[in-house]
């Protein structure tokens, strides 16, 4: 596997005096006036605050009511636990579940015996912002009891709030953090390209057309606001080729758009992705070695963090140990040193010879001349795999698009059909997460293969794309990552929707 060169990166203007510069992943140090205990700090040293008066900011996540106290549970999505305050009767008439407080107090430990070891003593408990007290009129659709992922998917403006949802938030940000030091430690310049578009990047025709609406009855029957149709983006590849004969390497984490009537646990209208291009490099396999190192690179780094821990620890979901089998054995497989490459020709044979052995049974027929189906993309990725992530490379030049190039030497040699020097990363049960190729940077070739698709240059649309093969051309190839699908992946949740904060899909499109 080839090794990606790091580079160094130089401090361009001098160390100001008595600063202390802060290295690796320390908490940035806030100023007095808005210092603040969040309650993961609090409770993963709490002896550190042992009889100290300590501050908190957060959400009711249940009360318990006495005669002459109560318990208030507290969170603020920092960690699956709560807090544990311990308050006067009369300071919560103006609280409920979902209330929004600051309690200060002494942080004291609790007798023997009891779950958490320490509490909180508030002495002070203020209620910020307005929550129904009154029983009669609490509302607060989120309680302290399980609630179905279809119910939440109803409330995504609220979901977020629920210890689980609220982890989902932290490991997506730790993942953007990971996959924005990566890169950068292996020179790649990160970019942001556009979401209105010219062109259809896929050309499969599932877009979203891009107007503009006019007038109080918001009719659209207006003059064009540009001179020609665009559209929201499918794919930022093409205009990362562009920026990527500029500085080598590049790469991109933005939206992207899909008008699929799908209502599958896979597809989603918008999601993200993570999107790269690297010039001057002539193997496909160069171009896997990195979606390779990225992924393993995510799994070691939620191995080894408190995220991580949490998501291992069996209180993640209602599945309790299931879930948390299902998902070590998932990021354990993705810290492998290495992992399968196949052709889709050999793919072919494996599945033909599996059938034929009586090892599974397809519901779908096998037809290699239009393409893997969801449940052989299973089978590859439990056979093949191993339970864990394969490349399946060079399929048939037919069913892929036009910018790809060419498969080479014995791969193209494999089977009856041409291939091209391409590739998807399948893995189990949620199947392809990233594909990627080789683009072909002969002009001549790529308007031969853009005639033989059909591909429509009226307009010039793609014109500015034919262009970088007419100046300074490279060979060059690049990947996309279905960033939301592979979060999806590793949490564990079955369905994207889950993973993503506010969801849109076919119909669906509610805040």
């Amino acid at each position: 596997m080839k090794a990606w060169p790091r580079r160094t990166l130089r401090r361009a203007y001098p160390r100001p005096p008595n600063h202390e510069y802060r290295t690796g992943r320390q908490p940035a140090r806030f100023s007095s006036s808005v210092a603040r205990n969040d309650v993961s700090s609090i409770l993963e040293q709490p002896q550190r605050l042992e009889n100290q008066t300590v501050k908190v900011n957060g959400w009711i996540r249940s009360i318990r009511a006495q005669k002459q106290r109560a318990f208030a549970a507290v969170g603020d999505g920092s960690t699956l636990e709560s807090l544990q305050a311990v308050v006067r009767s009369e300071q919560i008439k103006d609280l409920s579940t979902g209330s929004a407080v600051t309690l200060e107090g002494r942080w004291v430990r609790c007798p023997s015996g009891t779950k958490q070891p320490y509490e909180l003593q508030a002495d002070i408990v203020k209620a910020l912002g307005n929550n129904d007290t009154e029983p009669i009129l609490q509302t607060y659709p989120i309680q302290k009891k399980y609630h179905t992922p279809e119910f939440l998917r109803t409330l995504p403006h609220l979901r977020a709030r629920t210890p689980q949802n609220a982890l989902v938030l932290r490991l997506r940000s730790l993942m953007i953090a990971t996959a924005t030091r990566f890169f950068a430690e292996k020179g790649f310049i990160q970019t942001h390209t556009p979401i209105i578009t010219s062109s259809d990047c896929e050309g499969a025709g599932e877009v979203f057309t891009v107007d503009h609406e006019k007038g109080p009855d918001h009719s659209s029957q207006h003059a064009p606001f540009f001179q020609s149709p665009k559209y929201l983006t499918v794919s930022a590849q093409l205009h990362l080729e562009a920026l990527a004969q500029s500085v080598g390497r590049v790469w991109t984490l933005s939206p992207t758009f899909r008008a699929e009537k799908s209502s599958t646990s896979r597809h989603l209208s918008e999601f993200y992705m993570l999107e790269a291009e690297v010039s001057f490099v002539e193997s496909l396999h160069d171009v896997m070695d990195v979606v390779e190192e990225l992924v393993r690179c995510w799994a070691k780094e939620i191995f080894g963090s408190k995220i991580g821990a949490e998501l291992l620890s069996g209180n993640f979901s209602s599945e309790g140990d299931m879930d948390r089998i299902r998902v070590e054995k998932r990021l354990s497989s993705l810290t492998r040193p290495s992992w399968p490459r196949i052709t889709y020709h050999q793919a072919a044979l494996k599945l033909r010879e599996a059938e034929a052995e009586g090892r599974v049974t397809f519901s779908s027929p096998l037809d290699p001349a239009s393409g893997f189906q969801t449940e052989h993309e299973k089978f590859l990725a439990e056979d093949i795999g191993h339970d864990g992530p394969v490349f399946v490379t060079d399929y048939p030049k037919a069913i892929k698009p036009f910018y790809m190039a060419p498969s080479t030497g014995k791969a193209e040699k494999l089977g009856s059909q041409p291939a091209v020097a391409c590739f998807d990363l399948l893995m189990p049960d949620i199947c392809e997460v990233a594909g990627g190729s080789m683009r072909e940077h002969r002009l001549d070739a790529l308007e031969f293969a853009m005639e033989e698709k059909g591909v429509k240059r009226s307009g010039g649309a793609l014109d500015w794309y034919l262009d970088l093969r007419q100046y300074g051309s490279v060979p060059h190839g690049g990947f996309g990552l279905g960033f939301d699908r592979i979060l999806a992946y590793m949490v564990g949740v079955s369905n994207i929707r889950d993973a993503v904060t506010f969801p849109r899909w076919h119909m669906h499109c509610n805040c």
